[in-house]
């Protein structure tokens, strides 16, 4: 009896810890996911609109403003009862946002192509219409997840650096394994198959710590 309680209290010991694991671990996989779309929109459009800076410059000006209109939000979000789960439902929005890319693409690129002739401003809506909903909903994550990490004020500075650490970490890891290896392996729409496969096992597997979950 002794032995099972000893085992039963190192587990509830545990769970914060394994549960603030799981929240930097979502906000890793979410810098992941964004820079691997921005990546791959370049991919995306070339077909119709060419790889030029004009193209890269509407691309990069919808991912800036989409992750800064998303840490608005996130940030106003998660003054509402943030619960791990919330959290959770973030990284499964942003996967449910991505399944237009691959569904209608095409479609919404050649829709643009015939009626939008210069490809500056082709390139800029096309860029808003497909990445701009899943870079927001993506960019809510990071400020979400500081909230749940700031249990102790004395501590959130150190919580915020390591989360921000951690996503910006999980940036580099989709910029560098995408580029060098996802696309030489895989045609574009699998890798996005596959990542909105892992955002929602990930997702589902967060969910799964809902009975530890408590509001802020």
């Amino acid at each position: 009896m002794l032995q099972c309680a000893a085992f039963s209290w190192t587990l509830s010991d545990l769970m914060p810890t394994m549960q603030r694991l799981v929240v930097y671990l979502m906000a890793g996989w979410s810098g992941y996911y964004v820079m691997a779309i921005e990546l791959l929109s370049g991919r995306i459009l070339a077909p119709n609109f060419g790889n030029s800076i004009y193209v890269w410059g509407g691309i990069i000006t919808v991912f800036m403003i989409a992750l800064s209109v998303g840490y608005l939000v996130g940030g106003q979000l998660s003054l509402f009862a943030p619960t791990q789960a919330k959290l959770a439902g973030l990284l499964l929005a942003a996967a449910a946002t991505t399944l237009p890319i691959v569904m209608l693409g095409d479609a919404v690129l050649d829709w643009l192509f015939n009626r939008v002739h210069d490809p500056r401003y082709a390139s800029l809506l096309a860029s808003s219409t497909l990445f701009f909903i899943p870079t927001a909903v993506s960019g809510m994550v990071s400020p979400y997840a500081v909230r749940l990490l700031a249990t102790d004020l004395r501590a959130a500075g150190r919580s915020a650096g390591v989360l921000f650490f951690v996503s910006t970490f999980g940036s580099a890891a989709g910029t560098i394994i995408t580029s060098f290896y996802m696309v030489l392996w895989f045609e574009v729409n699998q890798i996005f198959i596959g990542m909105i496969a892992v955002s929602a096992l990930l997702g589902a597997f967060a969910v799964g710590f809902r009975n530890a979950d408590r509001p802020n």
